[in-house]
């Protein structure tokens, strides 16, 4: 039997893309790409990863590295930073450089990790409660709202941003969750010793 964690990971490490759905529909959603590669000189369920444009894959504008891991209240997805991220740019693609990311480049965000739980053949996670992950974005404050969906075959995810003390939304989806195919495979570089207990 595999535990839970073990399950997310093998599901979560992989690339993504909402190719379809941006060719589809073109004023709504813009073509994305998402790849999680596993970082086994971190901390046990550690990933990078890496959001861009397709047009752009190389300055993605979102890399963070995720630690997912099994505690007392279930499976989360801790958030964390990189600093001077730039550094890191197309890591995602390039094993010599993911190599260089140390826990000294790290710094945790705090109120921005994901509640995870399992369902159905595969996850569902929200950010945690409490409209702490905040976010600068245009010049202005924001809390995150986001979700994912994550099944065998993609995920689905929302981000919004809210104004802190208006809870009005500043940003984000308007026309519902971007819809991500799975487009690679990365989960057989994962440690086998993370896959057990």
């Amino acid at each position: 039997m595999t535990s839970p964690l073990a399950r997310l990971l093998r599901q979560l490490s992989a690339g993504f893309s909402n190719q379809a759905q941006a060719f589809e529909n073109p004023p709504l959603y813009a073509h994305i790409l998402v790849k999680f590669r596993p970082l086994p000189q971190l901390a046990p369920g550690s990933l990078l990863v890496e959001q861009s444009y397709a047009i752009n894959p190389a300055a993605p504008y979102r890399i963070r590295v995720l630690r997912a891991e099994l505690g007392e209240a279930g499976l989360i997805i801790h958030n964390q930073a990189l600093h001077d991220d730039e550094r890191f740019w197309g890591a995602v693609e390039d094993g010599a450089k993911r190599e260089q990311i140390t826990a000294t480049d790290i710094k945790p965000l705090e109120g921005c990790a994901y509640v995870v739980r399992e369902v159905a053949g595969g996850f569902h996670g929200e950010v945690e409660p409490g409209c702490r992950c905040l976010v600068e974005r245009k010049g202005a404050t924001s809390y995150l709202v986001s979700s994912f969906e994550l099944d065998g075959r993609g995920m689905r995810t929302i981000d919004r941003g809210h104004h802190p003390e208006t809870h009005e939304q500043l940003w984000g989806s308007l026309a519902g969750p971007f819809e991500f195919e799975r487009t690679h495979d990365y989960s057989d570089e994962l440690p086998p010793h993370w896959l057990v207990g």
